[in-house]
């Protein structure tokens, strides 16, 4: 194993943001996350996930709560393992386990997204503080044996792990639909781990859910907008407030008083500049609303924004917020601390948005040659069950993904012989739009294709594969083709489509053709300008609006891979000067990876031994920095395979060629000294 051991914290990492609340009612919230995602017409014709397998790989599942009730064939729980305690009997002591069951099929008073669905509970972890990846790796296995048609994994870490990645395909390869949460890690980049980012599962993040706390907000200073968060117990303003910007501080009493700052919009800092003193959110926005401040702005004391609470535990019993305060990112409060001598003017709103990314969701890049998260869906004070007959008020990617799988357990009771790629691709591909405060559709990087809508995804009648397309351009090859295969469902003609491209960069064109069940995309580059941009490819058939993710490269360098029979060769066009480039040759969708380098004077090649797509990255050495150009490669047949030892033995001819010469002389030197 890569680790032995994989720590995580469900309450930071993949859980919870966790709010006990026994006294709600279970159909009350619940019922709003499902609706959100659109369960009602599914569920009025009869799709609730009956003779569906699910597996949730948790903390175990409370089968003696009403809502849950009963373990074996005549149970909600069906079956499961505990690899915790080694007995088939998965308790769950901690929660999260039950939690995310009712999500997914909890039927009694509260109602899951799947109520009839069968589901099997493998327990690896006991504390919701660590678990085994020996544990996760032994249940996929294990719920390969039990023949899950869905497996549910809200478990993980934000760091690469292949054996778990590798398990994860082997249940794809098995037929089964894997539905992993992205994590909890964001708002920052790179930040989602095994097995979420592995190519062939379906990496769900979070959205907020349709609640009255579903709030954002907008911050414009002049012509410049900024990214910012409500504080957990500022309200809804009925009309956005305009104000000086004043620096505070860190809004304490002997910080303000000498300001004046009445009707003004106060900037502050997070914390405080004395060891050991504690200012809390609540103390600031008091001292501000006394002073006479109209909002506040706290910044953090480090780099990213981050989400505070206003009614914590630190705050007094009968307080209550009088002012909206927001919180903006270390970097974005320092620019502002720099400007507030030019008595800047700020315009400060605070609105209802449920179809928002929740800044805790984990993001990409996972590669640059597939996007992750593939969608999003409600994450954010969700209802749902808990032990001890509880119900929990929920936040985090791991309750996000139960929704998902729910969604699955739709699918597959309308449609059992779906494969997992075309699970995915109705899913991912019928998505609901997510855009910020400020209007603009997320990066895919942040919200993959959109918000899940099962209504969309069941009704649907075309596969696109693949449901995300990559184009990889340079200053010398300025346009790439890709090419999505359709499949309708109820097998009738392909009707005539609408395709369009949706891009915030106006130098990509984009052209298509339709011929039979195939669209051939084009997008060309016309501005040279270097980066990568996304954007979906929409495609109308007059039924359903589905939408397609685009990544596009833009490289100065250009790189093409060639193959005769079973080598593959590399060549590199850039215009300037480079001394060496690492080839890392990528089986499409594994992690069956093999890497050589080259010069511009000495070309080599990698041996392969099946067809299929294949990812080519070069990492091109120009004088002391580092650039990148990339390839998709399509091998449709080789030659019979052939003995080839520097493939068998990894090792290039030349250095093979080193080593014997070492092992003759030092052959030739025993027989002398034997002499």
């Amino acid at each position: 194993m890569v680790e032995k051991l994989l720590i995580f914290s469900l309450a930071f990492v993949l859980c919870t943001i966790y709010f006990i609340s026994n006294s709600v009612q279970g159909e009350s919230l619940l019922s709003k996350s499902i609706q959100l995602v659109g369960v009602q017409i599914p569920r009025q014709q009869g799709l609730n996930g009956q003779g569906v397998k699910i597996g949730v790989i948790d903390t175990g599942i409370d089968f003696s709560h009403p809502d849950l009730h009963g373990y074996g064939q005549s149970g909600r729980v069906v079956g499961g393992y505990d690899y915790v305690n080694t007995d088939e009997k998965p308790t769950d002591t901690n929660g999260h386990g039950t939690e995310v069951a009712g999500i997914i099929g909890a039927n009694g008073s509260f109602s899951g997204v799947a109520p009839k669905s069968q589901l099997f509970s493998y327990k690896v972890s006991s504390t919701g503080e660590s678990v085994s990846s020996d544990y996760i790796i032994q249940a996929i296995s294990r719920a390969i044996e039990d023949k899950m048609n869905v497996i549910n994994i809200s478990l993980g870490v934000n760091r690469t792990n292949d054996d778990l990645e590798n398990a994860v395909d082997e249940a794809v390869n098995n037929g089964i639909v894997v539905v992993t949460a992205a994590g909890n890690n964001g708002p920052d980049n790179k930040t989602i781990g095994s097995p979420g980012r592995d190519f062939n599962v379906i990496t769900v993040g979070a959205s907020y859910n349709n609640i009255t706390s579903s709030l954002v907000s907008t911050l414009e200073i002049g012509n410049k907008t900024y990214d910012a968060i409500p504080m957990l117990g500022t309200e809804i303003l009925k009309n956005s407030i305009k104000g000086k910007i004043v620096y505070g501080g860190y809004g304490r009493n002997n910080d303000l008083e000498n300001l004046d700052v009445k009707g003004s919009i106060l900037l502050e800092q997070r914390g405080s500049d004395i060891k050991g003193q504690k200012v809390f959110f609540s103390e600031k926005e008091k001292n501000a609303a006394d002073h006479g401040a109209i909002g506040l702005i706290i910044f953090n004391n480090q780099n990213g924004i981050f989400f505070g609470e206003l009614r914590g535990p630190n705050s007094t019993k009968d307080y209550n917020p009088r002012i909206p305060v927001i919180s903006i990112s270390g970097e974005d409060g320092a620019k502002l601390r720099s400007i507030v001598k030019n008595n800047p003017v700020g315009n400060l709103d605070i609105f209802y948005h449920p179809d928002f990314v929740a800044p805790f969701s984990s993001r990409g890049p996972v590669s640059p040659f597939y996007t992750k998260p593939d969608l999003v869906a409600p994450g954010v004070y969700v209802n749902t069950t808990s032990i001890g007959g509880n119900y929990n008020l929920t936040s985090g990617t791991s309750i996000a993904a139960p929704h998902v799988t729910g969604a699955v357990a739709i699918l597959l009771q309308k449609y059992p012989n779906l494969d997992p790629s075309s699970v995915a691709s109705l899913i991912i591909t019928t998505t609901d739009p997510v855009t910020d405060a400020y209007g603009k559709v997320f990066p895919i990087d942040v919200a993959g294709s959109g918000r899940l809508n099962i209504t969309r995804a069941s009704s649907a009648d075309l596969i696109i594969i693949p449901h995300g397309l990559v184009f990889n351009l340079s200053y010398e090859n300025s346009n790439d083709t890709r090419t999505l295969h359709l499949h309708s469902i109820s097998n009738s003609t392909i009707p005539k489509l609408k395709v369009q491209f949706l891009s915030n960069e106006p130098s990509l064109a984009f052209n298509y053709t339709i011929i039979n069940d195939t669209i051939n995309t084009q997008i060309t580059d016309k501005a040279k300008k270097l980066g990568d941009y996304d954007g979906f490819i929409t495609i109308d058939d007059s039924k359903t609006l589905y939408h397609v993710p685009v990544l596009v490269h833009l490289t100065k360098g250009e790189l093409k891979a060639n193959q005769t029979n079973t080598q593959i060769g590399f060549s590199i066009n850039y215009p300037d000067k480079w001394s060496y480039a690492k080839i890392s040759l990528i089986k499409a969708g594994s992690h069956d990876t093999k890497t050589i380098g080259i010069t511009p004077q000495d070309a080599r090649t990698i041996t392969i031994h099946s067809t299929g797509e294949y990812w080519v990255q070069a990492d091109i050495k120009v004088g002391n920095e580092t650039d990148h150009a990339y390839y998709t490669l399509t091998v449709n047949h080789i030659a019979e395979d052939h003995f080839d030892v520097e493939d068998v033995l990894q090792i290039p001819i030349k250095q093979m060629a080193i080593i014997l010469s070492i092992l003759v002389i030092a052959v030739l030197v025993v027989l002398v000294q034997r002499r």
